[in-house]
């Protein structure tokens, strides 16, 4: 579908978070609204990836019907089949060629929803992975807060990460798996697409891939599709590659458009066989409170170089699970009467 040229991302070591840190993160952010963070093995080790890694393969590779006694609703938990979720409703002729598993919080370890055969004997395995990824983005969110020089007496660097308890929030640990099309499938080549062009909903989403499995992109500042490598050049034979993380929606509403909320895409990449490779990927969706209001953070730095493309310029004032529950309709044709109460 493309031969998109690859762009180079900045990677972040927040080992040592320092107002030069901060500094470096906000306008990494703002540049691309994506960019990698060194993993050392400290915030998530190699081998709880490698570990979650082997769980969702196990998971897709399960009897459909298996998979089916846990569906996706409007919760936004569960399995969600091939096509069912259409990310850029204008422009696909179908829905996404993936398959996803959706994880809401956990309680005490516990899962808050029904789990499926292959993964209800890992609960607490998949629960720690989840807290792990949490804790990341609390590290992400307090060097944003240092970048954006928010006084003490404001919230200073916990603004973010104290509107994202980890129990109330609405985020999303989500397995994907893109697999590789049949011949004989309602399949066209340079039409079809494995995840429709879209920013994402919440605030960050830090995003697992596998060595070999490329195909996502990204929108340029000059509104040109770019190819993000799996592993960044100069670190293939670190241990523990770094973490892509990427800006969603409310991080840039808060920031009145200044960190973008950069649209992206997967497709099936040109040097593959007609229906491409199996491919899989691991996001943890990063999501506030629900009542959290996405209101201007209290920031000189805001100030001075907002976009006005935030939400500032809208007169309603939404909160976190409002903007959520509008974007999931929009992808999967949902109402708000049918979600429960």
């Amino acid at each position: 579908m493309s031969g998109a040229a690859a762009v180079e991302l900045p990677i972040i070591d927040l080992s040592k978070p320092s107002a030069e840190v901060g500094e470096e993160i906000v306008n990494a952010a703002a540049t691309y609204g994506f960019l990698y963070i060194k993993n050392t093995g400290r915030d998530i080790k190699p081998e709880a990836i490698e570990r979650a890694f082997e769980l969702s393969r196990e998971f897709f590779a399960s009897p459909e019907e298996e998979k089916a006694k846990c569906l996706i609703g409007p919760e936004n938990k569960g399995w969600s089949s091939m096509h069912r979720e259409i990310l850029d409703q204008g422009n696909q002729r179908k829905g996404d060629f993936k398959e996803a598993f959706n994880f809401g919080t956990f309680e005490n370890g516990k899962a808050r929803q029904p789990l499926p055969k292959s993964l209800a004997s890992h609960e607490s395995e998949l629960s720690q992975f989840a807290t792990s990824c949490h804790d990341l983005c609390m590290k992400v969110l307090r060097a944003f807060a240092i970048g954006f020089k928010i006084k003490e007496e404001d919230g200073g660097e916990e603004w973010f990460s104290s509107r994202h308890d980890v129990e109330k929030s609405s985020s999303i640990f989500r397995m994907l798996y893109y697999p590789a099309v049949p011949e004989e499938a309602d399949y066209i080549p340079d039409v079809d697409i494995r995840a429709g062009a879209h920013s994402d909903y919440g605030s960050i989403t830090l995003l697992f891939q596998r060595p070999g499995q490329p195909g996502l992109e990204i929108k340029t500042p000059s509104d040109e599709w770019a190819s993000v490598p799996v592993i960044p050049n100069g670190t293939e034979s670190d241990p523990s590659p770094p973490i892509l993380v990427n800006i969603g929606d409310l991080l840039s509403y808060w920031t009145d458009g200044l960190l973008k909320s950069t649209v992206h895409r997967v497709i099936f990449p040109s040097d593959a066989r007609r229906g491409g490779e199996d491919r899989y990927s691991i996001a943890y969706f990063l999501h506030p409170c629900p009542e959290v209001n996405l209101v201007p953070i209290p920031s000189e730095v805001v100030a001075s170089r907002g976009k006005g493309e935030g939400i500032t310029q809208s007169k309603r004032v939404l909160t976190g699970q409002q903007h959520l529950d509008e974007r999931l309709a929009a992808s999967y044709g949902w109402k708000s009467e049918d979600k429960k109460a």
